[in-house]
């Protein structure tokens, strides 16, 4: 079982917290991440992309000359897709790009991109985001007081209104509800931080304990 430190904004430890090692202790499946984050990707297409056919096109109705005689090779109408201004051939037409993906396999490319951020030691977990002002400086001063940098995938639940305002103008931050969380973010983002209540799968409070307890062997085992 993994443990994690619990730390407040202004980045002191107040815990620790065992991670669900089903959650973030998985042996991720690369294939079944790529197969997802392409169906996310293909259902975030908007399809509406069209071209015209021969049908389509303005004029060409009457034969450009007649069948024999003149020489030049036979045509029909000045809209076939050889002529300039013609129709389109096979040309892309609107539709859905959505792919069927089966509900097992998104938790399982979740779990798996929280694996492997868990792993890299990408996870961090804060006590809750009290920010009194509700501020953007002070949304930088937490995030310089907890060590975070670059992309940072930020999951917050709908009572988190300090940081949903504190935060939104950040444009290093991605914030997300619990609902919200999938792989696509987790794999796009340098950090995952948590709140210990939005810690997905996370043991009850149990879990949480104070800075001078330390696990036993039974515990940690």
């Amino acid at each position: 079982m993994a443990f994690i430190d619990v730390r407040t904004p202004n980045g002191d430890k107040s815990g620790t917290l065992d991670l669900d090692p089903a959650v973030f202790g998985i042996q991720p499946n690369m294939a079944v991440m790529h197969q997802v984050v392409t169906a996310q990707l293909a259902a975030a297409r908007r399809g509406t992309q069209s071209t015209k056919t021969r049908a389509e096109v303005r004029g060409g109705g009457a034969k450009p000359w007649r069948q024999k005689g003149t020489g030049r090779a036979r045509q029909g109408s000045t809209r076939a897709p050889h002529w300039a201004g013609g129709g389109v051939a096979l040309g892309p037409k609107p539709r859905s790009y959505a792919q069927k993906t089966p509900k097992k396999m998104v938790q399982l490319a979740l779990r798996s991109a929280l694996s492997d951020r868990a792993a890299e030691g990408r996870v961090a977990v804060v006590a809750g985001w009290d920010l009194p002002e509700r501020k953007t400086r002070e949304a930088k001063a937490a995030l310089r007081a907890l060590g975070l940098d670059g992309k940072i995938l930020l999951v917050v639940s709908p009572q988190d209104e300090a940081a949903l305002r504190a935060f939104r103008n950040l444009p290093e931050v991605h914030l997300l509800m619990t609902g919200e969380l999938n792989a696509y973010d987790v794999l796009c983002s340098d950090w995952v931080v948590f709140t210990s209540a939005t810690v997905p799968a996370s043991r009850s409070t149990d879990s949480v304990r104070p800075v001078d307890s330390v696990p036993t062997a039974e515990e940690a085992s």
